[in-house]
């Protein structure tokens, strides 16, 4: 179909957001990012990222210096608003959705006829139709689709869930699949339209419930399978057993492809979202239920072998390496190694050093403790006793195997255990 969408107001200007932003400016659309940081809004406008990513800060460069983005605080009139904000979870495990609730009520004096309203953001079965009824509570002066088989509407909404990977999102933006889901099946052509002129994965329409449900469904997937591995661990640990030699050797079978354990699970996604599914269904939602639990306590369960081993020192010091969720970024986002450092420095008789070569400072969360400090890695390692590597970064490869040798080392990556390091 004729691509028809020329402008475009992006609300979020975070991991998900802005590559999105850039990634259509790059194309040629007029767009406008928003953000309630005003922090993220200068970064943006002088061409540079706030967070680190491949590729990133280029296409961000060329897109402000084009004049084809440029950010605010405030929403302006498009043809399409796509909104990328968060939706961490509440104490009982539930959604969080006061953050699309503010994106709806920003964008919806500004929405006209013949908009395009997509939620990208990670959400419970029924927030976009919640999305839906928030808009036109606003603009009774518009028709929105409120159900399935609604006709003659004025502004089409719908859900597309976010589906890349940090340090490989501006490449899987373009490549990877989209699922579209609308509130009816206009909703999801219009949509589709949306990112029509970067998409070169392919496109499936559906309904937004089941695009929502889809979502928490893939990262329930990755989460059960990543609680699997850790529960793995925790077994060969008691049998004294290499969990990395045991995975290795059982997914010689041809239908067998175990996860690598390692200190629990983090990110925006995988640690978050299959709550939602188990807020959803409490009674039918065991195995996922589970799966949370076991990830939720492998990093308490690191915390206290290296307790444990600290228990031969007078005044232990501890090197943790590693603060982000995943190797090589500096995204910290419901980190297991920040719990593990938090729960390591409860002991006021140890001192703990930090060290990721990805992050120039401590996280807000770790700020004001007494008995921590961020230091260079090998610094880290040479001062310390006990040696517990969180995060599998390329950088600590470098490590010299003879320092390690000196320490008493808890490896929750293997790093320094698979078959292949030894």
């Amino acid at each position: 179909m004729e691509h028809s969408i020329k402008t475009v107001c992006v609300v979020g200007m975070g991991y998900i957001g802005l590559p999105t932003a850039a990634t259509l400016a790059s194309r040629g659309v007029d767009v406008v990012g928003v953000d309630v940081n005003p922090r993220v809004v200068d970064a943006i406008n002088a061409g540079q990222s706030h967070f680190a990513e491949p590729d990133l800060d280029m296409l961000l460069r060329a897109a402000t210096t084009l004049g084809k983005l440029r950010a605010t605080s405030t929403p302006e009139p498009a043809d399409a608003f796509i909104i990328a904000v968060p939706t961490p979870f509440l104490a009982d495990k539930s959604a969080d959705l006061s953050y699309i609730d503010a994106a709806a009520d920003a964008i919806a004096p500004v929405v006209r006829q013949g908009s395009v309203v997509i939620l990208e953001s990670t959400s419970p079965v029924g927030t976009t139709e919640r999305l839906a009824r928030r808009l036109a509570a606003k603009r009774p002066d518009l028709k929105f689709p409120l159900t399935s088989d609604a006709v003659g509407v004025d502004v089409h909404v719908a859900h597309c869930p976010e589906r890349v990977l940090p340090g490989r999102m501006v490449r899987e933006l373009l490549e990877n699949d989209r699922i579209v889901g609308g509130m009816t099946e206009l909703c999801a052509l219009k949509a589709e339209a949306v990112y029509a002129p970067f998409l070169r994965g392919k496109s499936f329409r559906t309904d937004a419930a089941t695009a929502e449900l889809v979502k928490l469904v893939e990262n329930a997937f990755r989460d059960v399978n990543i609680a699997f591995a850790n529960e793995l661990s925790l077994i060969c640990e008691q049998l004294g057993l290499n969990v990395w030699r045991v995975i290795e050797l059982a997914n010689r079978h041809p239908r067998v492809n175990i996860l690598q354990p390692g200190a629990g699970v983090g990110g925006h996604c995988i640690a978050v979202d299959p709550w939602f599914i188990v807020a959803a269904s409490p009674d039918r939602a065991r195995l996922i239920r589970t799966a949370r639990e076991v990830n939720d306590s492998k990093p308490h369960f690191i915390a206290a072998q290296v307790r444990e081993r600290a228990e031969r020192f007078k005044s232990p010091v501890v090197a943790c390496l590693g603060l982000s969720f995943k190797p090589d970024v500096d995204d910290t986002r419901e980190s297991p190694a920040i719990e593990i450092v938090l729960d390591l420095a409860k002991d006021p008789t140890q001192r703990v050093l930090v060290a990721d070569p990805n992050l120039e400072a401590l996280p807000k969360q770790l700020l004001g403790l007494p008995n921590l400090e961020f230091v260079d890695t090998l610094e880290a390692v040479r001062r310390a006793d006990i040696v517990a590597i969180l995060m599998a970064h390329t950088a600590f490869k470098r490590i010299p195997r003879e320092e390690l040798m000196r320490r008493v080392v808890i490896d929750a990556t293997g790093l320094t255990q698979k078959p292949e390091a030894a």
